[in-house]
């Protein structure tokens, strides 16, 4: 089990969570995840809905990323060599 380094007061007993979910929200929304225990071990995760979409937003291709450039438009001239192969001795 992966332990993440966190703040004691951003650690929640499952049963305290349930008691507190107004409080364990508002904290979540202004001091960031807080991370909920069940007998002693890591359980659950509550985020801020701004934290979810944060970690949740799909990741983008290079095909989006190209075609989102504001230089899409932007015509590079290329050019290739005319030269001949080197010679390689093998």
């Amino acid at each position: 089990m992966r332990k993440h380094k966190h703040k004691a007061d951003s650690v929640w007993q499952l049963q305290e969570a349930k008691q507190r979910l107004s409080e364990l929200v508002r904290r979540a929304e202004s001091e960031g995840p807080q991370q909920i225990t069940k007998g002693g071990v890591e359980s659950a995760w509550v985020l801020s809905a701004k934290d979810y979409h944060k970690i949740s937003k799909p990741k983008q291709g290079i095909v989006e990323f190209f075609q989102k450039s504001p230089h899409r438009d932007l015509e590079i001239p290329i050019q290739r060599k005319k030269d001949l192969p080197r010679k390689i001795d093998l």
